[in-house]
């Protein structure tokens, strides 16, 4: 077991002061990261979270760091933090295989961080691996035939969805206090809800994509880090957001602080709770979880409206087709070759569907995507705040094989209730709102108007704050 320095717990503190504490010198870069290597040797067998360490790579450039602060210079607001990428992203020196070992044969390291890992390294971040996802991350819970099933941190039994589900168990199990998650149908909001994290989707465009390949799933998917708590998940976003020349879609840099803006933590007047969507059953124990949520919101001042019809029908079939399509062109060069039957049988399905897809039918499914938001704009007429279940059901036993139990019944579609925000490119957010009996976590989402990033931070500090859930994993304390 390897040791370097003084023990941490990722878990209970956060990426300020762990990075103040090496920017002052009062504790190495070096101690951090050989930290996390120690606990990735410890945990990452039972978890599978991690599917490529270089501990080397990382070891020189936390030195770096520690070369800079003895030198008087400034190494960036989160000096020496550790982080896992996931594996749908670019880290330079790290094979990116998307999951699918139909497309790692071969395939160089990247030679080039992405936009979001780039960004993160500048501020002092030291990448220590990557992180498990599906194949494309195309579905909601970890599992790939390169790499195997990720655990679920609080039940080794259950997934800890997906498809940032890596990255959600290495942050929850305290490997690494932060890490990199994608998300373009759930994909960063279903693992959090799913590991007990507090996770932010923000809207499209605030974290650009860029570079010099054309993003995966043009518009549907926005990058962003993952944390265990939002002033963690915000002090890493404070410094990734902001326009990227190369990305079309990017956003202006925010005129105020989003760090500044927990300052200012509350729930808006007008909140509605829309436990259906119009469309979803919700298991009965993660609907009470949430029910209980809601009613704290009421206690902070918040007026809140049941609103049971958001959309008049389930949107999945407007995503799938959007998603098959662009999963379509990642793959166009192994349709037809032996390499195909390395791909996952059902996403192959999902693309061989996309494959029959005339271009009227792609843009008639964006243009769904115009008709859900005029939707959801009538609802945030007289409501700041759409408020629903992260997830339908909680994180399922793994023996689904992706599927979930909503009120004892197997669903292939537990995650419902996130993608329809990916079609509007809404800010979004899930906050950890209890466990079941079964000891897995809850997460309650939080939807917000068109830009509305701030009001979904201050209204998940918010929540977060008042519910003051602050249950560990079990089992992820000292290493022995």
């Amino acid at each position: 077991m390897r040791r370097y320095g003084p023990t941490v717990d990722f878990r209970t503190e956060h990426l300020s002061e762990l990075s103040r504490r090496v920017r002052t010198g009062e504790q190495s870069a070096r101690e951090l990261v050989g930290h996390a290597l120690a606990r990735i040797d410890a945990h990452n067998p039972s978890l599978n979270a991690f599917v490529a360490v270089d501990g080397e790579r990382a070891l020189e450039a936390a030195a770096a760091i520690d070369e800079q602060v003895a030198a008087g210079v400034d190494p960036g607001p989160l000096a020496g933090i550790p982080i896992g990428v996931k594996d749908l992203e670019d880290a330079a020196g790290f094979v990116t295989t998307h999951g699918s070992a139909a497309l790692a044969a071969g395939r160089p390291p990247a030679t080039e961080s992405s936009v979001l890992v780039a960004r993160l390294v500048a501020a002092g971040c030291v990448v220590v691996g990557k992180t498990n996802t599906p194949e494309l991350g195309w579905k909601a819970v970890t599992d790939n035939r390169l790499f195997g099933a990720t655990s679920n941190p609080w039940n080794l039994e259950c997934t800890p969805g997906g498809s940032s589900g890596g990255s959600a168990a290495a942050v929850a199990s305290g490997m690494v206090p932060l890490a990199t998650g994608s998300d373009g149908g759930g994909s960063i909001r279903i693992p959090s809800a799913c590991c007990g994290l507090t996770g932010v989707k923000p809207s499209l465009g605030r974290v650009p994509s860029g570079g010099p390949e054309a993003p995966d799933w043009h518009h549907l998917s926005t990058k962003g880090p993952i944390a265990r708590r939002l002033v963690d998940v915000v002090e890493a976003l404070e410094v990734v957001i902001g326009p990227e020349p190369t990305d079309l879609r990017s956003l202006p840099r925010p005129e105020a602080s989003w760090r500044g803006a927990l300052d200012d933590a509350h729930v808006p007047r007008q909140v509605a709770w829309s436990p259906t969507l119009g469309y979803a059953e919700v298991d009965a124990e993660v609907l009470a979880l949430c029910e209980r949520a809601v009613a704290v919101l009421g206690a902070l001042g918040a007026d809140v409206t049941v609103v049971d019809d958001v959309f008049p029908a389930d949107p999945v079939d407007d995503w799938l087709p959007m998603a098959g399509v662009y999963n379509l062109r990642t793959l166009a060069d192994v349709r037809g070759t032996p390499a195909w039957d390395e791909v996952d049988p059902v996403l192959a399905m999902v693309v061989e569907g996309a494959a029959g897809m005339s271009a009227l039918d792609l843009v008639r499914a964006e243009d769904r995507c115009h008709e859900l938001n005029v939707r959801l704009v009538d609802v945030f007429r007289t409501n700041r705040l759409l408020v629903t279940p992260t997830t339908a059901a909680a994180a399922p036993p793994r023996s689904l094989e992706g599927s979930g139990l909503i009120n004892g019944t197997v669903d292939v579609n537990w995650v419902k209730f996130t993608y329809p925000f990916n079609l509007t490119r809404s800010p979004a957010a899930s906050v950890c709102v209890g466990l079941t009996e079964a000891g897995v976590p809850v997460g309650l989402q939080l939807v917000g108007p068109q830009h509305g990033d701030l009001v979904v931070l201050r209204a998940a500090a918010a929540l977060e704050e008042a519910l003051g859930f602050e249950a560990l994993a079990p089992g992820y304390g000292d290493i022995p």
